[in-house]
């Protein structure tokens, strides 16, 4: 049997800010190891003789951060689909199973979020190919994590009578939502619970043939999304109109709670859903912590502190006297809360939203096909970047109605379009763009190029762009 990893890769991860943001969440950032969470999702699997180049699910802003961190660890995946707005899990792995289906009839599915922790490697190993044994007879499988703790952050899953076909795994009984703490610790002391992972396992056909019985608004909006769907370079681009229609909901509420035929495969895995900074501390407990039992990465002085998570991601963070908390620094952002009280950064998220801020959606690094550009200052009328080119790679050509630009060359080549003069910059040599003049910054070196922009004019928002020609094809 051929089985097709299907990594689901959308979400903002507001619970990890100020860290994880909008245009950069977690499921990319190197918060466990130094890779990103999704290039480990990607490798746990790639080595599995049974298991076909994974497929991809990301959000359309994503994409090239995407592909370039898939092609950093070697891996070329089956496809990356692209959905044009986020509609939940149900509707992403909809979209999946038709794309699937069309490749392999047959194909199993096994779903598996980009932002999860599995320390067990070849225990998830086993359970996964335990699973496998269950889906060919039609089950719809979902791995239930044997509880560590009375974990009140998590969903349960009661398990009902064995399974036929495999020994170790059951029929489900009844999904449980988030529970209170005595009824968590029911649950541990019950035995018959386990956290809900939101992993799956499944045929694509068996999936959309459930989806069409209980969901199918859902499984028709899918279905048009990828049939009319489209190739854009190496991406799959879903349609936004059929997708865009298609009601939100999750793969437990729209088949998983309702189908007959829903197993479950207990996993003892070390998993962990990184779904709080209290969490990712947790998690590194086994990975490095300190003897007082502190998490640390960075630039970080302590001294009197226990049992705390601590990053500096710009400057030195200095801690002295306190214990159970988290702080978190970037250059544009300081986090500091108990340990205890970390799942109300989503409401710091959501008063930057209100206030029509933009610290929750970008950092001051940000990341392009290109290469990225970094802020460096800003006031009245102006505001300095960092840009950094790859070699090979170009800028569109482009124009701004409201602003001009000054570059100075710091080091490597540029090749500059300045309306219909094309010239050559090296170290310490500059141009300057007027407003409503045609440009382009191209990088024509091996080396990679570092200019300063300072920007000046009545707008300087990144949407007073107009582009000619791009050959990253965005709008």
């Amino acid at each position: 049997m051929k089985i097709y990893p299907v990594i689901l890769s959308g979400g903002a991860g507001t619970r990890l800010w100020p860290l994880s943001r909008a245009v950069l969440p977690k499921q990319l950032l190197p918060l466990v190891t130094d890779k990103t969470m999704l290039q480990d999702t990607v490798l746990r699997v790639a080595g599995w003789p049974e298991l076909m180049a994974p497929l991809v699910v990301c959000g359309n802003e994503h994409r090239f951060l995407v592909a370039e961190q898939l092609r950093e660890i070697g891996v070329t995946p089956l496809g990356i689909l692209l959905e044009p707005v986020g509609r939940n899990t149900a509707p992403a792995v909809a979209a999946a199973a038709n794309y699937l289906r069309a490749i392999d009839p047959d194909a199993l599915m096994l779903v598996l979020p980009a932002d999860h922790v599995i320390d067990k490697n070849l225990p998830f190993a086993e359970a996964v190919a335990q699973a496998a044994t269950l889906v060919a007879g039609g089950a719809l499988a979902t791995f239930g994590i044997v509880p560590q703790a009375p974990e009140t952050g998590y969903g349960y899953i009661h398990r009902g009578a064995p399974a036929a076909g495999a020994s170790g795994a059951y029929q489900v009984d009844r999904f449980v939502e988030k529970p209170d703490r005595a009824s968590a610790e029911g649950f541990v002391a019950d035995g018959g619970y386990y956290w809900n992972s939101g992993m799956f396992l499944f045929r694509a056909e068996g999936y959309l043939r459930e989806l069409g019985e209980f969901a199918p608004a859902i499984a028709v909006a899918a279905e048009a999304a990828v049939r009319l769907g489209y190739r854009d370079l190496d991406f799959c681009r879903l349609d936004e109109a059929a997708f865009a229609s298609c009601p939100s909901d999750s793969i437990d509420y729209a088949v998983m709670e309702r189908t007959r035929h829903a197993v479950v495969v207990p996993a003892d895995i070390g998993w962990s859903d990184v779904g709080s900074w209290s969490a990712l501390w947790q998690v590194q407990q086994g990975r490095g912590a300190d003897a007082q039992g502190n998490v640390q990465r960075g630039d970080v002085y302590l001294d009197g502190v226990s049992n705390s998570l601590v990053r500096a991601e710009s400057r030195i963070v200095a801690v002295v006297g306190v214990a159970d908390l988290v702080v978190v620094e970037t250059p544009d952002a300081v986090l500091v809360a108990h340990k205890d009280q970390v799942q109300r950064v989503k409401q710091i998220v959501e008063h930057l939203k209100l206030k029509e801020r933009t610290e929750h959606l970008h950092h001051t690094k940000v990341y392009r096909p290109w290469g990225y550009y970094e802020g460096i200052d800003a006031g009245e009328r102006f505001q300095v970047k960092r840009i950094t080119v790859k070699p090979g790679e170009k800028l569109s050509l482009q124009m701004h109605h409201h602003r001009a630009e000054h570059w100075v060359v710091v080091s490597g080549t540029a090749r500059v379009t300045c309306g219909d003069k094309v010239s050559l910059l090296s170290e310490n040599e500059s141009t300057y763009i007027p407003i409503g003049m045609n440009h382009r910054l191209e990088n024509p070196g091996k080396l990679p190029l570092h200019i300063i922009e300072v920007q000046s004019g009545s707008y300087l928002g990144e949407d007073d762009i107009v582009r000619f020609e791009d050959i990253y094809q965005r709008a």
